[in-house]
Order: structure tokens, then sequence, then C-alpha cells
């Protein structure tokens, strides 16, 4: 038999804390002297004091302790709770860095330029929505492999994304505070970002930093450093001789889906072509592929695919056609933004 303080020496453990884990049940030694109180131990329980200690040391809680000295004759159980415990002060440790990561560039953007943009993430997560189907992501055109956030009027945060064929723009209001600014998410950022989209998201932008964060969770990037097209110089919406047809997108989508249509190919890729004609009355019709209406007042032809991606990013509610001749681009506005779709030569 051992003394408590022969175990304590051996083990690590202070007497008192000996004497704690005691009372705990955690560690009861194997006699009590009923007239002095003195503990004695058992030559075995020298290596359950020893765990007790390593356990104590690494902030395991005082059940799990017990547990495992409990289950010392079945070391793979202990084992597996030595595994359990780990992976809880893992999981700890990278909650703790991006708390301070956060805590970081809070700092910094008090001492930077940094723009903060506050918005209901139900608003970006639309905006985003209504763009990202027409961000590009060929790498040989990095200038554009990316959505553009931008501030620039009071309250209002533009977003916009083109891969040269079609362009959609979507403006979010918002609370900014800052200077005005112009970023590059990368495509990564901006995917990683959306499933984040609950509650109200804090967007914190300066030339080298893009950070979101949301109750459920944070996303980060740098912005990319590039030259992004201006997108209010790539075409003139509201042209005097368009011609503006409101139409119910769903009910176009499925008037396109039984339209005749023609297959043109550009750079080795064939596309389908749609035909949308305005007649004398100001009513959308879908040409003949291979006719126009001899009677139309505008007309134009752009791919199909693009057509039918802009009529689900503008939503469920009435939409916007402009055309303005086969030349032209066509501009789909939802409420919130429009999209914009280069012509096929037809």
């Amino acid at each position: 038999m051992r003394g408590i303080g022969e175990v304590s020496r051996a083990s690590g453990l202070g007497v008192s804390a000996l004497r704690f884990y005691d009372r705990a049940g955690v560690l009861v030694p194997a006699e009590v002297d009923p007239v002095t109180g003195y503990r004695r131990y058992r030559e075995e329980q020298i290596l359950a004091a020893r765990l007790v200690a390593g356990l104590r040391r690494v902030g395991m809680p005082v059940a799990d302790i017990g547990r495992a000295v409990a289950e010392l004759p079945d070391p793979r159980t202990v084992r597996t709770l030595l595994d359990e415990h780990l992976r809880r002060l893992e999981d700890g440790l990278a909650d703790a860095r991006r708390e301070l990561s956060r805590l970081h560039h809070l700092l910094d953007a008090e001492e930077t330029t940094m723009t903060r943009i506050t918005l209901p993430a139900a608003a970006l997560a639309a905006a985003l929505d209504a763009v990202r189907f027409a961000a590009c992501a060929d790498p040989a055109l990095p200038m554009i492999n990316s959505v553009l956030l931008e501030t620039g009027a009071e309250g209002v945060l533009t977003v916009a994304a083109t891969d040269r064929f079609r362009l959609a723009v979507a403006e979010a209001a918002a609370t900014v505070a800052g200077p005005p600014v112009r970023a590059a998410a990368p495509l990564s950022f901006v995917d990683q970002l959306r499933p984040l989209l609950t509650g109200t998201v804090t967007l914190l932008l300066d030339d080298a930093t893009l950070v979101a964060e949301t109750p459920a969770g944070r996303a980060e990037a740098r912005p990319l450093d590039v030259d992004w097209p201006d997108h209010r110089r790539l075409v003139t919406l509201d042209a005097p001789g368009a011609r503006r047809v409101t139409v119910d997108g769903p009910e176009l989508r499925a008037t396109l889906g039984a339209a005749t249509t023609v297959t043109r190919e550009h750079e080795g890729r064939r596309f389908e072509v749609a035909i949308l004609t305005v007649g004398p009355a100001g009513e959308l019709r879908t040409a003949d592929a291979h006719a126009w209406a001899a009677d139309a007042e505008a007309h134009v032809a752009v791919n199909r695919e693009y057509l039918l991606q802009a009529l689900d990013a503008g939503g469920p509610g009435q939409l916007v056609l402009e055309l303005d001749g086969p030349i032209k681009p066509l501009a789909v506005r939802g409420t919130t933004g429009f999209s914009i779709l280069m012509p096929v030569r037809h």
C-alpha cells in the first residue's frame, strides 16, 4: 500500500488534488484510517493517479476523467476518450483562431480606410444569384473571373459579372461606412460565401482585403488585382428607339422551350439561338428560326441558354425585355437589376 504523500510524488498530483478526486469519486483510496483519516492506495492506483494528472493538465472535465479511470482496464475505450477530447480541443482552437482573426480585422478596419458594408443576407444572396450565372470562368480572362463588388451611391451595393457575351448587374440597399470601393471578388470567395448568407452580413473591403462575416460563418479572400471593365460603359440602356415589353418569366421560358431554334458555333462551341420579335401591337413573339416575321417592329437573336439563365436570375415576377434591333444587346430587367445579352448574327 502507498501513502498519499508517496502517490502524490509518484503521480505529480498534489495532496489536495488527491483529496479532491477522492471526494469527487474519481480516485478513491483503497483504505482510509477511520481515526486519522489517512488515505492509502494500492500499487495499481499509481497508474490511475498518473492518468488523472495528465488529463487534468489538458483540461479534461472531471466527469470525463472519472470515466477514463473507470475504463482503465480497457485501454481501447480510454484511447477513444482521449481522441474525443483532442477533437474538442482542436475545434476550440479553430474557433479561437477565427475569433482572433476577426478581432485583428476589426482593429485593422479602425486603423485603415477600409469600407464596411452591412446589409441583410437575403438581399446580398438575391444580388449574387442575379449575376453569378454571367461570371466568366475562363483562366485566359482573369480580369473577369470574378464578381465585382462596388459602392458609390450612398446606401447601395452594386454587384456585376460578365463573360464578354453577357453582363448582369444587380443592386442591394446597404449601410455603407467608408470611402467608395471597387473590388473584384474571386468566384471561389463568392461560392464559399453564398451558403453562409443568413441573418445580417458585414463586408469589409479595401484594395487588399475582402472579408464577409455572417452568423453562419466567415469567408475571406484577397481581391483580384485586375482592371475590371466599367460595366456602365459596356452598354447604354434606355435607348430612345428601343422597344420594351413586359413579360412573365416562367411563361416566356415555356414558350422558348417549344420554339423552333437554329444552331450556331462560336470558337468551337455549338449553341442554340433564340429569336425574339416585337409585333405591331407591342407583343413579344418567338420567331421562326429561318425567317423574321414580316410585321416585326424589332427583333434580336441571342444565345438561348444565356437567355434562359437571365430569365431565371430575374426572379419569379414580371420582367421587362428591351430590344433595340438585331445588332444591339438585349436587356432583361428585373426589380433589382438587369442582364444584357450580346446579339448573335442571324
